[in-house]
């Protein structure tokens, strides 16, 4: 329900939509469309830094007390939007600014409808920065709850068809892009091997621009050897490497069924795939490219096989 911790009032909305203002502030500090629900909105206005209750949001840049606590962090607006409409991760808070809460009402309709005790804090921007440690440009944080473990078993029963498969990629850059990329390409789920950094890191996520939340994705257990249980779904390993010995990924492209099942596999920039996930997979493939560049990044090199071996 709304609370209000501070001179500003409180908007009771009622079942009909109508509005019941406790006092006669501004109308710009009501947030627009939030009183068509027919329920009372969960905002708490808070003006000081260390109110206990925003305890989640004060050791937000350690990511091992988040983990501890089992939250994932969601910077700036485009994100959060992205984790209200689209995903499957259970919000935990919310800590906007006034423009913020405005700008994110539609998403915040969407993510009460499932759950309306959903708390809203709203702060001024001048809190934000010595509450989190780090400046908030946008007046926009979130936490959200990690999501249950699932296993590559599950993932391959359930029917998905397109895979990316990833071994020791520990950059948050290289992760997030990934995820960005992988959801351009209809990627269905990731698989994450030994090495792997979390998706669910705070640049990662910011850099996936929400993917990682969107795209699901499962920890391999029994690595390298549980690769090989791609071919006993019906899914093609295919795995990339610069090795001159590997085919052109064209070539390997021309002779698919367009739409059939396929796993694109890749390693970390420098070192590559593992020999044995190398062996393993049904196909070894390479990007052509200009002999005097080092290597193609690991998201522009998995982003062109995706859309080679769609």
């Amino acid at each position: 329900m709304i609370h209000d911790d501070s001179s500003q009032p409180a908007i009771v909305c009622h079942r009909s939509g109508s509005v019941n203002r406790q006092s006669d502030a501004p109308d710009r500090l009501q947030p627009p469309s939030i009183a068509r629900y027919h329920r009372r909105v969960p905002i708490i206005r808070v003006h000081e830094a260390d109110d206990p209750r925003l305890a989640d949001f004060s050791a937000l840049t350690n990511p091992g007390l988040l983990t501890a606590r089992g939250l994932v962090l969601v910077e700036g607006r485009l994100v959060v939007e992205r984790l209200l409409r689209e995903s499957t991760l259970e919000p935990d808070s919310l800590l906007l600014t006034e423009s913020a809460l405005r700008a994110l009402t539609p998403a915040l309709e969407v993510a009460l409808a499932r759950r309306p005790d959903l708390p809203v804090w709203v702060v001024p921007l001048a809190v934000m920065e010595p509450l989190t440690g780090f400046n908030i440009h946008r007046g926009c944080l979130a936490t959200a709850r990690r999501p249950a473990p699932k296993s590559l078993t599950d993932v391959l029963s359930s029917g998905l068809r397109r895979f990316l498969i990833l071994e020791g990629v520990s950059n948050p850059d290289n992760v997030g892009g990934l995820f960005r990329t992988s959801r351009a390409f209809g990627v269905e789920a990731i698989v994450l091997g030994p090495g792997c950094g979390d998706p669910l890191y705070r640049k990662a996520v910011r850099v996936s621009c929400g993917a990682a939340f969107v795209v699901p994705f499962v920890d391999a257990e029994g690595w390298p050897e549980c690769l090989g249980s791609f071919g006993h779904h019906g899914v093609t390993l295919v795995a990339l490497t610069p090795q001159e010995s590997a085919e052109p990924i064209e070539r390997v492209a021309s002779r698919r069924e367009r739409g059939a099942p396929v796993a694109v596999m890749v390693g970390a920039e420098g070192t590559g795939l593992s020999a044995r996930a190398l062996e393993i997979a049904a196909h070894r493939v390479r990007i052509a490219i200009d002999p005097r560049a080092d290597s193609l990044n690991v998201t522009v090199a998995a982003a062109i096989a995706l859309h080679l071996l769609a």
